[in-house]
């Protein structure tokens, strides 16, 4: 009975948002248009479970950096309508378009002449009528049995709320480095804004041998700088290749004579795979995940050697 009814809800609920497809029109990109012009903010508000649909939208449009507000109707006529400034754009949601409380602030809406854009369910309401662009998200039918609990309408609108959020963000042509400054705590921020050369070992912290030195010497590089392996360069810091842990026991398991004495060029791995200083940590991520490694050398367009980034580097800073 409870998956039946919990399919039941989610049918309905996916009909209501694939019911507004068609619906878009030109209101839809003057809306659009509206709040790309804006000259100051656009402040959401409804009341009840529309309330709750305004403030995810206001957070929305915050979260890609457009400034934005959520108004409480009731509050707004006790005194929070100071925060409706001239500029700003107001987006107003009720599935009636009768809400009393939205009603009784439209006149001091009207009066700072501030564009009124609707997501309403009845079209031919008091707030239709009175809205500069109207976005219809009728539904045929809540998912409450009862048809009591805003259930599909609340759903239609959040969609709806979401398609203009981007279709914004792709007009004003915000990109990943634009919505990471919005986003600089946790790991989206961490993703989308630390650099290879934020967290990659350098100077004196890179191991690095010349190709002759011998093996015993390349095991005190690796042991000492505590990374599990060391670049292999040249007199002029040019990369040659790179020596693991991994290299090191295949080595030994190999066997043979006077294996400490070999040279390093005799065991390095002549192709490693590098990064250049300026990528994004997750580019680092994403190499290491797709050849199976933890280790990646940092070099400029010459393959002079810049430093090394480890995984644990990018686990530290959350990157990962």
């Amino acid at each position: 009975m409870s998956l039946a009814r919990g399919r039941h809800v989610l049918e309905i609920e996916a009909k209501a948002i694939l019911a507004l497809i068609d619906r878009l029109d030109q209101r839809f990109e003057r809306a659009v248009s509206l709040m790309d012009l804006c000259q100051g903010r656009v402040v959401v508000t409804g009341i009840g479970k529309s309330g709750i649909i305004g403030r995810k939208i206001a957070a929305t449009l915050a979260s890609i950096g457009i400034p934005s507000a959520f108004l409480h109707p009731a509050e707004g006529i006790h005194g929070d309508l100071g925060m409706v400034s001239r500029g700003d754009v107001v987006l107003a949601i009720s599935n009636s378009g009768e809400t009393e409380e939205l009603l009784k602030i439209l006149p001091a809406l009207k009066r700072l002449g501030v564009p009124l854009i609707s997501l309403i369910g009845k079209l031919d309401s008091i707030l239709g009528k009175n809205s500069d662009v109207v976005l219809d998200v009728s539904v045929e039918e809540e998912a409450c049995p009862l048809d009591l609990a805003p259930t599909a309408s609340t759903t239609a609108a959040l969609a709806l709320g979401d398609a203009l959020a981007m279709a914004l963000l792709e007009r004003k042509g915000i990109k990943p480095e634009d919505f990471a400054r919005y986003h600089p705590g946790g790991s989206l921020g961490k993703r989308l804004l630390l650099t290879v050369e934020d967290l990659m070992h350098r100077e004196d912290a890179i191991p690095k041998v010349r190709p002759k030195t011998a093996l015993k010497d390349v095991i005190y590089e690796i042991s000492s700088k505590k990374i599990g392996m060391t670049t292999v360069t040249d007199e002029s810091g040019r990369l040659r290749g790179v020596i693991t842990d991994g290299d090191l026991r295949r080595v030994l398991e190999k066997g043979g004579d006077n294996l400490l004495a070999r040279s390093a060029d005799a065991v390095m791995s002549k192709d490693p795979k590098v990064i250049v200083r300026t990528a994004l940590a997750a580019e680092a991520v994403g190499q290491m995940e797709r050849y199976a490694i933890t280790v990646l050398v940092v070099a400029d367009a010459g393959l002079r050697v810049e430093g090394v980034i480890h995984l644990h580097d990018l686990l530290k800073a959350g990157v990962v």
